[in-house]
């Protein structure tokens, strides 16, 4: 079975860090690029941050370059988001998902079930 899990959400104060993780399981991660997404509460589902198949690549959204960094570890089949300098606007929950390809208009293959991370005093 093709699954992606999300782990490594939780509260943090803000400017403090947390590292998500995307472990895949079924294929291996690095057949496809993988994003990260997040949802605010009454917002729409946003594009973090993604990676390229080979790791040579990332992409991120605006409101978190130089605070976000996304890696991938392939014998762990793993993707990871280091966040530093959180901030409220942050809060939300965070998805990863595999995709052909980096790029804001190509589709979603795999979509995990998402991580909670808050960033609150």
């Amino acid at each position: 079975q093709l699954q992606l899990v999300e782990s490594g959400g939780g509260l943090v104060q803000p400017g403090g860090s947390l590292r998500l993780s995307c472990t895949a399981s079924g294929f291996p991660s690095n057949y496809y690029a993988i994003g990260w997404f997040r949802q605010a509460p009454g917002k729409e589902r946003e594009g973090v941050s993604c990676i390229s198949r080979s790791g040579g690549t990332t992409d991120y959204t605006d409101s978190v370059k130089g605070r976000f960094t996304i890696s991938r570890d392939s014998p762990k089949n793993t993707v990871y988001l280091q966040m530093n300098s959180l901030k409220s606007e942050d809060t939300a929950v965070y998805y990863c998902a595999a995709k052909s390809s980096c790029g804001t208009r190509v589709a979603v293959n795999y979509w995990g079930k998402g991580t909670l991370v808050t960033v609150s005093s």
